[in-house]
């Protein structure tokens, strides 16, 4: 498996033509300064964003990016100083790893960096992935500075089609990322280095399908020695509540709320009194954990004892 980090991706993967259409608005001056990369987590969003932001800000250097393979020059000077986070024309921002919300103080740290002065004549960017966990407060914060940004300053919003306030998405163009099955099957190819059937089962594949979510979890799998071939979906999230890899995995922390909500879809055709019954309690309590912030340990105990193991 390779390094699929967004912000190393040298190659961009399955996303052409939406590249493109960005590189054109900027080539055009057309360019807007707010936009909304929106779409279902690991479908790309991310990497299209770094590397377009690799594209403007390498132009009239040595190793400028590659448009004709679309490709970052391994000896770019920008890439290498985004990638070592020392780029003063990229701000990132997103969830701090022990957090389950932007905090309003990242906020106002962003608008303290973007008071300053920059140290060259180049565009700025400011990156912010996953907006649907800020806040109320955070997204008002956010909000001055959108409708009122300083000159030259571009803004990248990450949008994982959860539910964000619609005064925060209707101030950006929105573009919304989608891929085929046959696309999501082809930069995992390239991802994994192996054929899917090799490494997941196809019962995992059909109901969290996107080219980042399956690489982490195959990714998640080797560095707890499952096989993914043998795990189905009801016997994936037993393994994830039994030894609280949602306590400790960020990423398994970010889709456990959705696996379960599909194993309780995948159950429609065939399911129990009693457990349909429940479904919407579930749905309930597992929004309201989400919301307030509440301990998952209690909720996902009954949810194995009642549902995985009734």
């Amino acid at each position: 498996m390779i390094n699929a980090e967004p912000i190393s991706q040298q190659k961009l993967l399955g996303l052409d033509s939406y590249f493109l259409e960005l590189v054109r608005l900027y080539e055009d001056n057309a360019y807007p300064n707010k936009i909304l990369l929106s779409g279902l987590k690991g479908v790309g969003k991310s990497t299209l964003a770094y590397h377009f932001i690799n594209y403007v800000l390498s132009k009239n250097e040595n190793n400028s990016y590659d448009l004709k393979n679309f490709e970052i020059h391994s000896k770019s000077k920008t890439f290498r100083t985004i990638l070592n986070k020392s780029n003063t024309n990229l701000i990132n921002l997103d969830i701090n790893s022990d957090k389950k919300i932007i905090e309003i103080s990242q906020i106002r740290k962003l608008i303290d960096d973007l008071n300053k002065s920059s140290f060259n004549n180049k565009p700025r960017f400011v990156l912010i992935d996953n907006i649907e966990l800020l806040n109320v407060n955070s997204i008002n914060a956010l909000l001055k500075v959108l409708e009122e940004p300083n000159k030259n300053i571009n803004f990248i919003l990450i949008h994982n089609y959860k539910k964000t306030l619609p005064t925060l998405l209707s101030r950006c163009i929105n573009y919304k990322i989608n891929l085929s099955n046959n696309e999501c099957k082809n930069i995992l190819y390239h991802l994994l280095e192996d054929d899917l059937e090799n490494l997941i089962n196809n019962d995992l594949i059909n109901y969290y399908f996107t080219p980042g979510n399956i690489f982490n979890l195959v990714r998640f799998a080797k560095k707890n020695n499952l096989n993914l071939v043998e795990f189905d979906l009801k016997a994936l999230l037993k393994i994830i509540i039994k030894d609280n890899h949602y306590k400790t995995d960020p990423f398994i922390r970010y889709i456990i709320f959705d696996l379960i909500e599909f194993y309780f879809r995948k159950l429609n055709t065939s399911i129990s009194q009693k457990i349909s019954q429940k479904y919407s309690h579930y749905l309930k309590r597992f929004s309201d954990t989400k919301i307030y912030n509440l301990d998952e340990e209690s909720i996902f105990m009954e949810f194995e004892d009642e549902i995985l193991n009734g």
